[in-house]
């Protein structure tokens, strides 16, 4: 199984800005990966998959590398849309709304924080939706 200290410093190091500015969210340890929290609803998950455990992920492999991947809710009108093109977004093999991204030097991050905040916005309670702001990460 991987540790948290298998996900890469440099996607954690854009993760991180991205997640501190939503209202009350919060970043754990997960069994596997990093999680990033509000309440006890996880809006994104970042994570290193072992591929004998879970070789549904050998797929999303990249240059022969094991992926570092995303998985993050998506509204369900928008899910296919984001999913069907394939790379680097793919449905996840759990729940209705939770999409993956696999994530690297062909990371759009202007696209994840999008993405990362209308998870958000699924999850949060409404009255912290409505304290959220669209901007650049690090703004």
């Amino acid at each position: 199984m991987s540790g948290p200290g298998d996900v890469p410093p440099e996607i954690l190091g854009r993760l991180r800005p991205i997640c501190r500015e939503l209202p009350e969210a919060y970043e754990e340890l997960a069994w596997i990966g990093i999680r990033w929290r509000i309440r006890t609803r996880t809006i994104a998950h970042v994570y290193v998959p072992d591929l004998e455990r879970y070789p549904v992920y050998a797929r999303h492999m990249v240059d022969g590398e094991t992926p570092t991947v995303m998985t993050f809710r998506v509204p369900l009108e928008d899910l296919l849309g984001l999913t069907a093109p394939g790379f680097p977004y793919f449905k996840a093999p759990w729940g209705d709304d939770v999409a993956g991204a696999v994530l690297g030097d062909h990371t759009d991050w202007t696209e994840i924080a999008e993405l990362i905040t209308d998870s958000y916005c699924e999850m949060a309670p409404k009255f912290l939706v409505a304290r959220v702001t669209l901007r650049p990460p690090g703004s």
